[in-house]
């Protein structure tokens, strides 16, 4: 839809708004143009088309004459990074050319793994109209997903059985951050359509997902052998040297998170300088932010059907963070860490979102390196292969 011509755009935006198209005056109203990309992503009538959002044209079709700054653009496209819609829309945003003005086109795919949701609540169109999905329409979007070439995440597991997840975690942990509570509370349906909505259950036959497995099972590992975290402590600079402390974390990967994120903390040790009178400075030898934003990137990009562990090194001159899987997609040596993002674990990287560990898509790596950097600490290394990346980090000098 985005290689339309001007002379195509120009006579959509002076059409009637209908389930594909909707005009905006302005970006002022985030929470209504948000609203209409979830519906767009929904694609209710399911025709596979998407649909196009312009910023800059009244309802009658005409120019507001809005200027269409950088500032704006950004805005629009911070609607796919700041964790408010889930699964992640695929969006693109350009400024185009109309009549005698500018307007800023936004264009949205259809959603391969619907519904998708904008603040827990499930957005369609229905003609020109934007309104939450019925029960009934969320349960035909959920069924929507393709069978074929689901990602890893994302498929059942033909051995699992809905009794082997936690449901009291996934009701008073997940459920109530995933979606809206008055939605919750307005919607009596089963719990197993819950899940199906939710992605954690397969399409076509109630069995749960690997990605489910991860987060909400009795105990992952009965599934997923390698969901675990390696930590060695090493007393040199070369991983043959002594082993100065050891552990394994397992768990859901909540928890394992959690576990491995209160070890860095108490490995990392606190240089204590006193500048004048009574002020005291603390820096510690790694920053937190930094190595927590590096584990939980290689929890969430990390290849799960290898059945190798993530691996943490903490060696006397350096810290190593080695993750199964080499890059995915569309991440490249040359955009790592630059914004570029695409996910090897879709679900994976929703329930982290869901449960505090992720804020905004593609920030992670960023984050770590001006943490780095406002610490003292030389910027990261990365080594990259086809079967794992290795994040380096040393100390601040």
């Amino acid at each position: 839809m985005h290689h339309l011509t001007d002379d195509e755009l120009t006579r959509l935006a002076r059409d009637p708004e209908s389930d594909r198209v909707e005009r905006k005056r302005s970006a002022a109203d985030t929470d209504a143009i948000r609203k209409n990309m979830c519906a767009f992503a929904n694609d209710l009538p399911g025709r596979g088309q998407g649909g196009l959002l312009f910023i800059g044209i009244e309802d009658d079709g005409s120019l507001s004459n809005t200027p269409i700054t950088d500032e704006i653009l950004r805005s629009l496209a911070s609607a796919r990074d700041d964790g408010n819609i889930m699964p992640m829309l695929s969006l693109v945003i350009e400024r185009r050319r109309i009549a005698d003005g500018e307007v800023a086109a936004v264009f949205v795919e259809p959603a391969l793994y619907p519904p998708v949701r904008y603040r827990g609540r499930v957005w369609v169109r229905v003609g020109p109209t934007v309104r939450q999905a019925t029960p009934d329409e969320e349960q035909r979007l959920s069924e929507r997903g393709p069978a074929r070439d689901l990602p890893f995440d994302r498929r059942p597991s033909p051995s699992a059985r809905l009794s082997d997840l936690d449901d009291r975690l996934i009701r008073e942990r997940y459920l109530p951050r995933a979606v809206a509570s008055e939605v919750l509370e307005e919607n009596r349906r089963p719990f197993e359509m819950q899940l199906r909505s939710l992605r954690l259950l397969g399409v076509r036959a109630p069995l749960p997902v690997w990605g489910a497995l991860l987060a909400f099972s009795h105990d992952p590992l009965d599934w997923l052998p390698g969901a675990f975290v390696q930590f060695l402590r090493i007393d040199g600079t070369v991983l043959t040297d002594p082993i100065r402390d050891q552990a394994l974390i397992t768990g859901r990967i909540a928890q394992v998170l959690r576990d491995l994120e209160h070890l860095l903390r108490l490995n990392t040790r606190i240089a204590t300088q006193i500048a004048g009178v009574e002020l005291e400075v603390r820096r510690p030898e790694y920053p937190e932010v930094a190595l927590q934003q590096l584990v939980r990137n290689a929890a969430m990009h990390r290849d799960y059907e290898s059945g190798a562990p993530i691996r943490v090194h903490w060696y006397r001159d350096r810290v190593e963070i080695i993750s199964p899987g080499g890059l995915y997609g569309k991440v490249s040596e040359e955009h790592f860490g630059e914004g570029v993002t695409d996910y090897r674990n879709p679900l994976v990287t929703e329930i982290m979102t869901h449960l505090g560990f992720s804020q905004r898509f593609g920030v992670g790596i960023p984050m770590a390196r001006r943490a780095l950097e406002k610490n003292g600490n030389p910027p990261p290394d990365f080594a990259f292969s086809p079967v794992q990346v290795c994040a380096t980090i040393r100390p601040a000098s």
